[in-house]
């Protein structure tokens, strides 16, 4: 365990909204004697009451490179809006500061190679906050496949059904924008709040590399009075011959656990991935579940510039998420949903699609599309998307 003296000096840029978050988690990583908060970016300085206990008076200011200057950061946690995080990861990498980026790491493919490749010539380390990848679900369930207890893996599914409040929408001027100043925000369901589903289930399916997707298939839509989607499926088709579907909505009836489910030709593994969580059914044995630990990944972080442990969730590790991202972000805009297809829950300020939370299970289920489930909204056509090498 590292001293006080030794803890490594963190700066957090964002910490608002799911900053908040990270806040907690270097205060429970301080306690421990692992990092320090040594500096806070903000374009407005948190005040003492934003502050959780115990984690002293930081450095404070809205200037990024100046704040790593100052406080001699050793890493630096960017959790800041998503067309911001290829710059400040190379202001960081710039200045030799490691890096923990939340997801999606970039608004595009392009955007997203700018930023690894710039992290990778300077030499720093990053690791992407795909935090279901710390799980210890994850290897395990890649073992369990390894071992062949569900048989030949067939494909994997996704499904989120979760629900956002009108006001969610309000909370950011780039929230539920695919643009924003002619810049790319491209925050819709699969691509930020659901993007682990995404992320995880091509990880389960052994496809995580930019080079392992050969076709991606989307279908965009929204209930709310927003740019993006808020309900939407993607198709991946991966060069092994493997199909991934991920289906999410923040327009649920009924909000549940988000899952994964890896799909065998005798059995299946279902992974409630914000559990840690795992259900195994296989030919000719009862159900078994199994409940996981998890590493954090800033404490993984630290372990890795201190004894050369392996990151967890390095760029490379999601080349293919941002395939997905850079499908949706160029296929046509989201379909808006007729007034029949959604109801407002007044109570909850909230919009509902009915009948999509069983649209969403069936689509992880069966590996199909909305369309071709029969949605009563159903898309006149999918719009694939040949991915080049």
């Amino acid at each position: 365990m590292n001293t006080p003296d030794t803890a490594v000096p963190v700066v957090l840029a964002g910490a608002r909204g799911h900053g908040r978050w990270h806040l907690d988690n270097i205060r429970r990583l301080q306690d421990k004697g692992i990092v320090r908060l040594a500096g806070v970016c903000e374009l407005t300085p948190l005040t003492p009451a934003e502050l959780p206990e115990g984690l002293g008076t930081p450095e404070q200011s809205a200037d990024f490179g100046a704040l790593l200057d100052t406080t001699g950061a050793r890493v630096a946690v960017v959790c800041t809006p998503i067309p911001t995080h290829t710059d400040l990861a190379l202001t960081a990498a710039g200045k030799g500061v490691h890096l923990l980026l939340e997801k999606p790491p970039a608004p595009s493919y392009a955007e997203f190679r700018r930023m690894a490749d710039g992290v990778a010539r300077a030499g720093v380390a990053c690791q992407i906050g795909f935090q279901s990848l710390g799980s210890h679900a994850v290897p395990a369930i890649r073992t369990l496949i390894e071992d062949g207890a569900i048989g030949e893996v067939t494909g994997v599914g996704g499904a989120g059904a979760w629900a956002r409040a009108q006001s969610y929408y309000r909370r950011a001027p780039w929230a539920g924008r695919r643009r924003l100043n002619g810049v790319d925000v491209v925050d819709g369901a699969l691509t930020n709040p659901l993007a682990h589903a995404v992320a995880t289930a091509l990880a389960l399916a052994g496809a995580t590399r930019a080079e392992d997707v050969a076709r991606i298939e989307t279908e965009l839509a929204h209930a709310n009075a927003i740019e993006s989607d808020d309900t939407s499926c993607v198709r991946v088709s991966t060069t092994g011959g493997r199909h991934v579907v991920v289906a999410a909505t923040l327009c649920a009836e009924d909000p549940d656990e988000p899952y994964v489910v890896v799909h065998g030709d005798r059995g299946r593994i279902t992974y409630w991935y914000k559990q840690d969580r795992v259900l195994l059914q296989r030919a000719g044995h009862g159900p078994e579940e199994f409940e996981y630990g998890r590493t954090d990944l800033l404490e993984n972080l630290v372990d890795h510039l201190t004894d050369g442990t392996d990151l967890l969730v390095p760029p490379a590790a999601t080349e293919s998420f941002m395939r997905v991202v850079e499908a949706i972000r160029t296929a046509p805009d989201p379909v808006q949903l007729p007034g029949r297809a959604w109801r407002l829950l007044p109570e909850e300020d909230r919009r509902v699609v009915p009948g999509v939370d069983g649209l969403v299970a069936a689509a992880a289920d069966t590996l199909c599309l909305y369309s071709e489930l029969g949605a009563p909204w159903a898309f006149p056509t999918a719009h694939p998307k040949e991915v080049s090498p």
